[in-house]
């Protein structure tokens, strides 16, 4: 199972969780969360990480040139689009997107159904506070594009069996405190994720 390890503001947490078995790492772009980093700082850590470990930024509100000038700078692969956006914005982007649905009901799953897209339960703060979404909406519905977010932590991912999730995305459930990883959470994570596949 890939696994997508998001909030990273220092390289410690970032190799523990490179050496733990990550697939990819976040960056938070979003000025107003506890886990923003700087997109300079986020360089200096992408630059360090090895190759075939992808790195993802998040944004929230912000126009394609924004988007466009941040990549450049933290030099990131993918830019996580965590906001509604038109199909012009997505024209408009220089580098490779990835849409979030914020799932409020069942419904909302079947958004971009044909796009590999991340699955996060809406909170109005946009993500990281470790909000579940119901897995009972998952039934019947086609998981392998779906990348799923909020609220997992290895003493839930047992829950996921059979459902055959792209990858899975965590910030809160791998943390000490907001912004900074646990080590030995982020082993127990992955090591749980692997027994899913």
């Amino acid at each position: 199972m890939r696994v997508k390890i998001c909030g990273i503001t220092n390289l410690t947490d970032a190799m523990d969780a490179i050496d733990a078995g990550a697939d990819a790492l976040g960056f938070v772009f979003y000025p107003k969360s506890a886990r923003y980093i700087e997109p300079s700082a986020a360089q200096e850590i992408i630059k360090k990480i090895p190759p075939f470990v992808q790195s993802v930024g998040l944004f929230v509100n912000e126009t394609a040139e924004e988007v466009n000038q941040i990549a450049e700078i933290s030099q990131i692969d993918i830019a996580q689009i965590h906001f509604e956006a038109s199909e012009n914005f997505y024209k408009k982007l220089k580098i490779k997107a990835l849409k979030v649905v914020r799932a409020q009901t069942k419904e909302d799953l079947e958004l971009y159904k044909n796009e590999y897209r991340i699955v996060d339960a809406f909170v109005p703060e946009y993500g990281g506070e470790g909000k579940r979404l119901n897995i009972e909406w998952f039934k019947e519905i086609d998981c392998s594009r779906i990348i799923l977010a909020g609220g997992l932590t290895a003493n839930n991912l047992e829950d996921l069996k059979g459902f055959n999730f792209y990858s899975l995305d965590v910030s809160s459930g791998v943390e000490v405190k907001k912004g900074f990883k646990d080590k030995q959470k982020i082993i127990n994570f992955i090591d749980k994720a692997n027994e899913l596949s």
